[in-house]
């Protein structure tokens, strides 16, 4: 129990998703929920979670179910934070004072639009980040902390933090959304 022979199949044929769900789902939904703490939420990453898992099945023979099970619902939880975070971010509501510096007073509806959208796609490549990037780009853009900051928080160089930042900002600035 635990060390993965729990939820093979047959012996080498795989792993048994259905007994691996019945063995850590509870345990999983918690773990979720105290990540994210909200209970849609963990459902939601949940699902993703066995998905993934899923997917991993079926490319690769897996020795420790348990354990990856467990690594990508951690991926997912962090994802889906960053995300929202950066969402609320991104679309805050405008104070007064701000919509009183548009130019007419008054932002037309399609140009709102545009912009949602662009906000949009802006986070889903943020999103397609590899996590290392992605994490050492929020905190860098999002949370504002400087280099030498993140390379303490994240136990890398100040020099791999700067790499990050750069892959991250050509990897926007290719997805044609150079806000940054």
């Amino acid at each position: 129990m635990g060390d993965g022979t729990d939820f093979v199949a047959g012996g080498a044929a795989g792993v048994s998703i259905d007994a691996l769900y019945r063995h850590e789902g509870l345990k999983l939904r918690r773990f979720l929920l105290r990540l994210l703490d909200n209970p849609a939420d963990a459902a939601d990453a949940s699902q993703e979670t066995y998905l993934r898992m899923v997917a991993a099945l079926s490319r690769t023979s897996i020795e420790h179910p348990s354990a990856l099970l467990f690594r990508i619902a951690t991926n997912v939880a962090l994802r889906m934070r960053n995300r929202g975070r950066l969402e609320r971010t991104l679309f805050a509501e405008t104070c007064e004072a701000e919509l009183a510096a548009v130019a007419d007073g008054y932002a037309l509806p399609e140009r709102q639009a545009i912009a949602r959208q662009e906000l949009r796609r802006l986070a889903d490549a943020i999103d397609a980040l590899p996590p290392r990037c992605r994490e050492v780009f929020l905190l860098s853009r999002l949370d504002g902390l400087a280099n030498g900051e993140i390379a303490l928080r994240l136990g890398i160089s100040r020099n791999m933090v700067e790499k990050h930042i750069i892959r991250a900002l050509l990897h926007c600035r290719r997805s044609r959304l150079d806000l940054f």
